[in-house]
């Protein structure tokens, strides 16, 4: 494709997972950011939980001295309390949209344009319908909750069915259902496609993105390893692009770009924010590295797009 990557989209990478010992919401967050906010190759970046409000703020001001684009996900905060916005228990429903709305809050104080949600568990195929629709009422009250904390974009992020997240969303054709009922009221909701999330979900994205195309709003890169189960990176762990077994290359993100582009996805009138998810994970790895293995694959990527 012709010109600059950055005409086409706001490059971003996920905190958290690159650098895991902050995963939980403690840790050297600021120390680690920065070394996210002094790299001009990302003009966004993907932050968790951040517990201590003065650490937060902190990290809101570094953010914006760098100009960065702020995606806040409540990911760490919900998997990490087994937390589920469409349990058939009220109680446990109602816990996990308090923790989501008290992301709200994380959130604004970041700055953060957009907040990523995940679906809870599939209950199987019997029940699944009635999931969605405890799924959709959870996310009208997050998204009504948003309007005063911000209006961030609501973006629901498509995990695996049955290998590693076991989300019930979960397949493409379950978050259109799901997009098509909250989009009328909600125009700030949308979805987040994950290129490594594709073979976990034995979908192509050529076929699924076509479907939901009128409601992603965003999107994240990277690689996972699925074939073997006795593998110790089997699932959905993020390893880095190029690793032994793995089922994301450098000839995915390049086609991964063209299809975003051909849909009309990305764009110089529309520049969503494309974050690499990668996180050191064998010995030897360090952020660094994997870091700057990303930045090359997209380079390259971009350059045979």
């Amino acid at each position: 494709m012709q010109g600059s990557i950055y005409e086409y989209m706001k490059l971003g990478i996920v905190h958290f997972k690159v650098f895991p010992e902050t995963v939980y919401g403690t840790g050297p967050i600021l120390e680690t950011l920065r070394r996210i906010a002094e790299d001009d190759f990302f003009t966004a970046v993907e932050v968790g939980w951040i517990r201590d409000v003065q650490t937060r703020l902190e990290a809101a001001h570094m953010l914006k001295v760098a100009h960065m684009e702020v995606c806040y996900a409540t990911q760490p905060a919900m998997f990490s309390q087994k937390l589920n916005l469409n349990s058939f228990d009220p109680q446990e429903r109602k816990r996990a949209v308090k923790q989501v709305m008290n992301c709200l809050k994380e959130a604004l104080d970041l700055g953060a344009t957009s907040v990523r949600i995940p679906a809870g568990k599939d209950p199987g195929p019997e029940k699944r319908e009635e999931a969605k629709k405890l799924l959709v009422d959870s996310l009208a009250q997050i998204c009504s909750y948003a309007r005063e904390m911000g209006d961030p974009q609501i973006t629901l992020k498509i995990f695996d069915r049955d290998i590693d997240k076991e989300s019930l969303i979960g397949h493409f054709r379950d978050a259109l259902d799901v997009a098509r009922q909250l989009r009328p009221d909600f125009p700030q909701f949308g979805l987040l496609a994950d290129l490594s999330h594709f073979p976990l979900l034995r979908e192509k994205p050529e076929e699924a993105l076509p479907l939901v195309k009128d409601y992603l709003q965003s999107f994240q890169i990277g690689n996972c390893v699925m074939k073997d189960p006795r593998h110790p990176l089997y699932g959905d762990l993020q390893p880095r692009f190029g690793v032994e077994d793995g089922e994301v290359g450098i000839e995915d993100v390049s086609a991964y770009f063209r299809l975003l582009a051909q849909l009309g996805l990305i764009g110089r009138e529309k520049r969503p924010v494309v974050s690499a998810e990668v996180r050191p994970l064998l010995p030897g790895e360090t952020p660094e590295l994997v870091i700057a293995n990303t930045k090359r694959v997209i380079r390259e990527a971009w350059a045979l797009a």
